[in-house]
């Protein structure tokens, strides 16, 4: 008799620039699929957590095999490699989601969500100076933060079956 075959539990990282609809999507795809959302710059933020913390958090999420959207605390190359290997140390398959969008279109999504222009620059500013697109091993998912839901659902389940 043939056994099933075991199909790895999966983790997506979505990242991008603030504003660029990553948050949207992410919580969208999660509620569609019926799946774990974790913004962990929130979370850090609410709870006052450390990035210790944070990296220990999901390795306990990573123990029940549940599949997995992280959004926030993945914006650089080096965050991007500890979720990796703390999830590939619990057999999880792991995408990285980059969501794209112009910048003209961030900063007036930006201004409206601040209501300051000063305010928007300084996030603008300082969350871009830190982000790092994907390494070319990464493999990214790449996104436009200014499509649909449904196209940006079937794009990223396109790539997922590859």
């Amino acid at each position: 008799m043939e056994g099933k075959k075991v199909q790895k539990p999966r983790a997506l990282l979505v990242f991008g620039a603030p504003c660029s609809g990553k948050t949207t999507f992410a919580e969208k795809f999660a509620k569609r699929f019926g799946v774990a959302f974790y913004d962990l710059e929130t979370i850090k933020a609410d709870f006052g957590l450390t990035r210790k913390v944070i990296l220990l958090l999901i390795e306990q999420v990573a123990k029940t095999g549940q599949t997995i959207v992280i959004e926030g605390g993945v914006g650089t190359e080096k965050e991007r490699e500890e979720m990796r290997r703390i999830l590939h140390a619990f057999d999880y398959s792991v995408s990285t989601i980059w969501i794209q969008t112009d910048v003209a279109t961030i900063r007036a999504r930006l201004k409206n969500k601040y209501k300051s222009v000063s305010k928007a620059k300084e996030v603008f500013e300082e969350t871009v100076s830190r982000l790092e697109a994907p390494a070319e091993n990464e493999n990214p998912i790449i996104l436009s933060g200014k499509h649909t839901f449904e196209t940006q659902v079937r794009h990223t389940l396109a790539a997922l079956a590859e």
